[in-house]
Order: C-alpha cells, then structure tokens, then sequence
C-alpha cells in the first residue's frame, strides 16, 4: 500500500469514528433529552424500549423491574417481537436472568459465560441463549434492567453492544427512577407542584452538565478556544478539502516565551487570566473559516485554510502585533512576547502529525535565535545548538541509566488506606541540575528515545511493584505510557518481554492520555486488549482535558478514569467545577470505571470528594512524589 493510500486510509477510518460517535451521542442526547421532561411511566419505558432496540440492532427490548417487595419482578415495557405476551408478566427474582444481574451488580452477557463454573455455565446456555441485560441502577436502589434478545441478523451481542447499552442505561435511569416517584407520589395523593419542579430542575442539572462534559471534551476550560482534539479534526477536514481543490494551508505555532517565569511570579489564577486576555486579542485577528486553538500550557495553534508562503508570513506579523501593548491583569502592567514557527501544507508535510512537527521545529529556531516568525526550512537543522545538546545530554543519560523514579502515593478516600503510587521520572544532569520532566519527556518524544525511556520505567516499577508485594503491602504502581509508544508495532512483543505473565501484570497500571482516542481503532483497541490480557490495569489520565470521547471510552477496556487537577483544586469555591467533577464521578461509576482525582492539596478537598463518592485520592495533601527510600519510610510512617 502506499503512503498516500495509508493517509487517506487513516483520515476515512478518523472521519468514520467521528460520524459513528456523533451518531451515538446524537441518539444518547435525543433520548434523554425526549425523556428528561417525560413524568409519564409507561410513556418513559416505550421510548426507552425503542431506543434501545434501535442501538443495539436487538429483535426484542425488556424492561424488568424489581417490585416493592424485592422478592419478584415484573416485566414493565418492551419494544419487538411478541413483547404484548410478556409486559404485564411477574416472576420471582431467583428466575431467569433479571435475578442474577441483582445479585451480582453486574451486566449479563455472552462473555459472562466465561468466568462461571461448568454447572453454572451448562445452566445458563440452556436457559438464556441469545441475550444482554444491564442493571438499571438508581441513586439509591437498584431498579431493574435493559434486556436485549436476539440480534438482528442472528449474530451473537457484541462486547460494544454490551457497553453501548450500559452507557443507554446509565442515562435513562435517572429519568426512569424519577418517573417512579412521581408516579408513586400520584397514586398516593400527594404530588405538589413543588416537588414536580425540583424533579424538572434535577433534570434540567443533569441535562447541563452533560453538555458541559461534552463541551469539555472539544474546548480548552481557561481560553474556551478549541482544545488539541477539535484542532486535530478541524485540520484534518482542511487537508481534505485542500486535496481536493488542490490549495495551500499555512500552520502557525505561537509559543509564549518565559511564560513559566510570569505565572510563577503571578501564580496560576493571574497566569490563567492572561492566558484568556492572549486568546481574546489573539480571536480578533480570527476569520469565521479558520481555526484559532490552545494545544496545552502556553502553546496556541492557528490553522489559516487558502494561504500560502506569503499570506501565512503576513498573518504570523499580525499576530505578532496583537502583543505589541502590554496587559493589565489587576493592575499590574505585564509584558508579553513570542515565537511563532509556520509550516506550509503541501510544502512541508501532507499530515498533521509532520505539519505540527514542522512548526515545532521552526518554534525552537525562532525561540534560540531571538527571532519573532521563523518558516520551516528543510535544509537547516530544526534544532539550535543548546537543543541538540539536550538531546546528546538525554541520549547519554539512557545510556548510564540516570533516570530515576519517584513514586506519589494514592490513598483509597474511604479507607485512608495506600492501595498504589504512580511512577514519576526524575532527571538530575551532571551539568544542568535538575530537569523538569516537562522537558525531557517532550525531547524524548521529539527524538524517537520515548519508547526506551518508557520501556526502562515499565520495568523498574514492575520490580519495585513486585518488592512491595513480597511483604505486607499490596501496592499497584501506575505507568504513564504515550501514545506514540502504545500505538508503535513493537509495543506488544517488547510488553510480553517485560511483563511475561498476568502474576507480574496485576501489579502494574498503565495511565494513557485520551488524545489516544484519536489512533486507529482496530488496532487501539487489539493493544488494549493484550494489556487487559495481562491483567494490566488501564487508566484514562487528565479526564476532561483531552478527547473525552464517551462512545469510544464505553467500548474500550479501561478499569479507571483520572479527574484532572484543573477541575479539583477549585471546586470547593466553584459550584461549576463541583458539578463536573460530581457528574464525571457518577458517570464512572455508572460505567464501571474506579475514580482517582489527582490534585488533592487540602482537607476541605478530600472531605468534598468522599461526600461525592469518589474512590482515589492523590495529592501533595498526601505527599508529594518520593525516592523509593523516602516512600518506603512513607510506608511505615503513614497513618
């Protein structure tokens, strides 16, 4: 296959999983939002029913619930085939299916089969056949369920199918449980307009904050500009298109200099706010066709559609310009430069990846050479003098082995008690001291080294992992794993190399970040699957800052869900970030996933995350990140 085929291979397999996830979320919001003003019991469960048979392709949908009396339930609505001769029908909850999802509190499926014994197996086959059903749990109580019988087609219900329609319920049984108790309250006499709108204005809540989840997952929360997701797709859209008229588009990559150096003297908040007062002047100079995105820290990305050499270099002044005045954060006068390297499609790059690398590159030569705009320039090196001696100085630490890691406890929140740590790399330069991880990570990435660097941190926390497990403490160690290392062909064989087996893997955490949604799917997910396999946990680091991409997170093998620390260290004073961080904790465990919030600095924090019910807690309140002989004294000194 040649590359320009693989290209257009990867952008129809991008666009197809973007159409097949705004499909799913349009059918999830539809549906909730049909439902989320609807008192009407029987109403509610005929449109569930439907919805449901619609996505997950299934001939019958049933909705079991359990009776008051929690000895028997009764099938309450239906959607398909000979549905009439079931809805209305009671039987005892230690009948069929609907029973051993209560006892168990967990879904039923084709693949539960496999973790039964052989009696209760042979049962099973004989008694449900073709069959998935999903707890439907509320609040408080759990409810009943979703049951899906026999696909379409005759196929057998998919694991996607499974996580489809967990998602389904999870959504529904908000409204369904509500429903229940205006019912309950009508046939006793006693509704009152009161409780009618704090039910609607519980919905309404709901109905927000998904839409502020689902705002999150495409825009950066301090400057509301598109974040590094909706930056990918809307540039992907704009190579199609330029393809196809055969026209140029200029890339600028604007990083602010010394920006670390203002928003230590600032602090965060000040810093924040300037960040948004840049992005404001910097929209200004935006046309409706174009892109304007934040990519991370203090980074920004401009996407200019029909331009080419001299149009982009133009641009790039203009908003150079923009930074001419000064700001005024509070009264205090703050002066702002920066670097802007440009990259040209179809002359630099065909991709996003090397379109962004390009920029990159001129970034740094503009940056080293005191220079406002540079152009990317194949023939000169894309790196001054100073970056390739980082490189040279990294490429040596690999080699003798100077990385080091450090470990951050995490704490479960309701038992105080340590369950895990994650590993954290450390540099200290025999000529420079200290090197933030910030910088070396990003030149390990740049360079094609991440892979060695990461496969090296596997290790040394699985033998750590495995030291702590030989004595009195059980303590799984997580790994931060790039995508370009999860995502690389020989991921998998150097894994079994490491790991070997699932009595190593049980002690290991992989956290990947969610632009990992954005790689190919099929193979995404077989990478996944093996770690699975392996009994490697997987956790979805930075969640709400990235490619929160609900439809794909449902169907992928993840065990947990990080919060990232932007929405926990203000959410005590913030009802906004309470009420994500509160939504986000409900929906992972509706979906089965454990919670860690990350970030924890105060008391107040913690006692505001185990009233939320969130499980995980890891924090500078804790500690911060230690040297394995400072955690061990941690250990034994902890309470």
């Amino acid at each position: 296959m040649s590359i320009n085929s693989s290209k257009d291979s990867n952008v129809i397999d991008l666009n197809r999983s973007l159409r097949e996830r705004e499909v799913e979320i349009e059918l999830l919001q539809e549906t909730f939002t049909k439902i989320g003003s609807e008192f009407d019991l029987e109403r509610i469960f005929e449109i569930v029913s439907e919805r449901a048979r619609e996505l997950i392709k299934a001939e019958t949908v049933l909705i079991p619930l359990l009776d008051e009396n929690c000895e028997t339930y009764t099938y309450r609505g239906g959607a398909g085939k000979n549905v009439e001769e079931i809805v209305g029908e009671s039987l005892p909850l230690d009948f069929g299916v609907c029973g051993w999802v209560w006892k168990h509190k967990i879904p039923w499926w084709q693949g539960v089969l496999d973790d039964l014994d052989d009696e209760e197996k042979n049962r099973w086959e004989k008694e449900v056949g073709t069959m998935v059903l999903v707890p439907l749990q509320g609040r408080k109580n759990f409810l009943g369920g979703i049951a899906g019988i026999d696909k379409v087609g005759g196929k057998e219900f998919s694991k996607r199918d499974l996580n489809l329609l967990q998602m389904f319920a999870s959504i529904v049984s908000v409204a369904i449980e509500n429903a229940i108790a205006v019912k309950s309250i009508e046939d006793s006499n006693k509704l009152n307009e009161e409780y009618r709108e704090r039910l609607e204005t519980l919905n309404k809540q709901l109905t927000e904050s998904s839409k502020e989840l689902e705002y999150l997952s495409l825009y950066d929360t301090v400057t509301n500009l598109p974040n590094r997701s909706l930056f990918h797709d809307r540039l992907s859209r704009n190579i199609d298109r330029a393809r196809l008229e055969n026209s140029g588009i200029g890339l600028m990559l604007i990083d602010l200099d010394r920006f670390k150096d203002i928003n230590e003297a600032l602090g965060h908040e000040k810093g924040d706010l300037l960040l948004k007062n840049i992005a404001e002047r910097f929209q200004a100079e935006i046309k409706p066709d174009e892109t304007l995105a934040r990519l991370g820290g203090d980074e920004f990305v401009v996407v200019l559609p029909m331009h080419d050499e001299k149009n982009t270099l133009k641009r790039a002044k203009l908003f150079q310009q923009q930074l001419d005045k000064s700001f005024v954060i509070e009264k205090t006068s703050i002066a702002v430069s920066a670097s802007i390297g440009v990259s040209l499609f179809p002359v630099h790059g065909e991709g996003i990846s090397s379109l962004l690398s390009h920029a990159d590159s001129a970034m740094y030569v503009a940056k080293h050479n005191n220079l406002d705009i540079s152009l990317y320039d194949p023939e000169m090196s894309h790196l001054t003098r100073g970056h390739l001696t980082m490189v040279a100085d990294i490429r040596k630490a690999l080699e003798e082995n100077q990385f080091e890691l450090h470990y951050q406890p995490k704490i479960s929140i309701s038992s105080n008690e340590i369950i895990a740590a994650e590993a954290l790399g450390r540099w200290t330069s025999e000529t420079r001291g200290i090197v933030s991880p910030n910088i070396f990570i990003k030149v390990l990435e740049q360079n094609g080294m991440i892979d060695e660097y990461t496969y090296w941190a596997i290790e040394t926390a699985l033998v750590q992992a495995r030291k702590w497990s030989s004595g009195s403490r059980q303590i799984r160690v997580a790994v931060n794993v790039s995508p370009q290392t999860l995502m690389n062909p020989g991921f998998i064989k150097n894994l079994e190399r490491i790991v070997k087996d699932r009595d190593n893997g049980q002690h290991l955490i992989f956290e990947i970040t969610e632009n990992i949604f954005l790689s190919e799917y099929d193979r995404l997910f077989e990478v996944l699957e093996y770690i699975c396999f392996l009994g490697i946990g997987l956790s979805i680091d930075d969640y709400g800052t990235g490619y929160s991409s609900l439809s794909r997170l449902r169907k992928l093998p993840v065990t947990e869900l990080k919060i990232d620390q932007s929405f926990i260290k203000d959410m005590n004073d913030n009802k906004d970030d309470e009420a994500i961080v509160r939504s986000t904790i409900d929906l992972a465990h509706n979906m089965g996933l454990v919670v860690v919030a990350e970030g924890v600095e105060t008391r107040k924090a913690l006692m505001l995350l185990d009233e939320l019910g969130c499980d995980t807690a890891q924090g500078y309140l804790i500690s911060k990140p230690l040297p394995v002989d400072d955690f061990d004294d941690f250990l034994e000194s902890y309470h």
